[in-house]
């Protein structure tokens, strides 16, 4: 195969049908807040107190430092290369071989397909429990609902994730609200969420922190979309910078008012957690929390959607994959068919697979594309100085991000 990376600017699309630029910086924000705040807050604060106990907000806190790096390492290269399919294009760009440069973009797109239909899964356990359906019933509502979304228009479907994204936030806000008023608190006290500086409980925390990694995957969506957003070079380092930021905050609030307020053995063992917290309120506030979940649940489908349709469409842009890949629609600027085929191989997925292989694969993918994103970096910093408007980090966040996101890699596989 030919060695020599494909220029970026190449395109197997005409002009007039380039993708529309039309997403601004709240609304790209939100896109990286609804994936990276969507299911995996709302499900990871048991697992996280099982192994790490009164400190699991440590181990979010860990996750977020961990991930700062690579993110850092996105915004980079996003300014250097706002194209779809970014993984792969910086790929390209750090080692100028495409065969590796493909096989990175695949692993993104599927990376994304299996997440989604994890998320998909757990969406339709949600709504079942809502609506007494039946499971493989609800995963084709929920698939061909957002493939439609996803096919419909990035600024709409980014506007209705970002509207979803909100109402998720609310619901966090309203279970650490909540969780500070009740008057009988059956979790541990403040002071016993603090650990000392040696002891057996920081290999807990050390498990935790690779459980909690997965509740901060998503910001990377963000550059998938670089084609769409207006000004990339400016908005995507300050969109990746405030979702990581803002997603920390929310996690660490989150855990602590829940780890004060539920007992702490009821909390390791629910899939649920969040729903704890309100054990004791009325009916209909249980109701109304359970319905928020089933929206987070979904509105990460949605995102996943849009991040793996645009990353196909990006490789076939740029002759990676079969050009019927980079087809567009006339009327809605979208890339409709690989957009069809992502809704395809997700329900493919969902009906076939379980959650917890689902979410485990997912995990493992994403840690090997951190690790090659930050290699191409440092490759790229290592051949030339940055020239141009671009959002520079120094070399030793790359090389950090490298070394963290394979270190748990190598945790999860063990």
């Amino acid at each position: 195969m030919d060695k020599k990376p494909i220029p970026l600017a190449q395109s197997n699309v005409p002009p007039t049908t380039s993708l529309r630029r039309s997403l601004t910086l709240p609304l790209l924000t939100l896109y990286g807040l609804g994936v990276t705040v969507g299911a995996g807050i709302y499900v990871l604060i048991g697992v996280t107190a099982a192994e790490a106990g009164p400190y699991a907000w440590i181990a979010f806190l860990l996750a977020a430092f961990v991930v700062g790096f690579t993110a850092f390492s996105y915004a980079e290269l996003a300014t250097r290369y706002p194209v779809s399919a970014g993984e792969s294009a910086y790929v390209d760009a750090g080692f100028g071989r495409a065969d590796f440069a493909t096989a990175v973009g695949v692993l993104v797109a599927v990376s994304g397909l299996v997440s989604a239909s994890a998320i998909t899964v757990g969406a339709s356990g949600y709504m079942g429990s809502l609506t007494g359906a039946q499971p493989s019933a609800l995963i084709l509502v929920i698939v061909a609902t957002m493939g439609l979304l996803a096919w419909w228009g990035i600024t709409q479907s980014v506007v209705v994730a970002g509207i979803v994204t909100v109402i998720e936030i609310l619901g966090l806000i309203v279970v650490i609200g909540w969780s500070l008023a009740m008057t009988e608190r059956l979790g541990v006290s403040a002071t016993d969420m603090i650990p000392s500086v040696w002891g057996g409980h920081w290999t807990g925390i050390i498990s935790a922190t690779v459980l909690a990694f997965f509740a901060f995957i998503g910001f990377e969506d963000m550059v998938n979309v670089a084609e769409e957003v207006e000004d990339p070079r400016r908005t995507i380092p300050k969109a990746i910078i405030y979702t990581l930021v803002i997603a920390t905050i929310l996690y660490l609030a989150t855990c602590m008012a829940v780890t004060i307020a539920v007992p702490m053995e009821a909390l390791a063992g629910s899939s649920a957690p969040l729903e704890l917290v309100f054990a004791d309120a009325p009916v209909a506030m249980q109701v109304s929390f359970t319905a928020i979940a089933v929206v987070a649940t979904v509105n990460g489908v949605l995102i996943q959607m849009i991040m793996v349709s645009r990353v196909i469409y990006g490789m076939a842009d740029r002759g990676r994959l079969p050009a019927y890949f980079s087809r567009l629609s006339a009327r809605t600027q979208t890339p409709s068919v690989a957009t069809a085929f992502v809704v395809i191989c997700i329900l493919a997925l969902s009906l076939f697979l379980p959650i917890e292989r689902l979410a485990e694969w997912t995990s493992q993918i994403v840690l090997c594309v951190f690790v090659c994103v930050n290699l191409a970096l440092v490759a790229i910093k290592h051949r030339a100085k940055p020239s141009g408007d671009y959002f520079s980090t120094p070399l030793l966040v790359p090389v950090c991000g490298m070394f963290t996101s394979g270190i748990l890699l190598a945790a999860s596989l063990l």
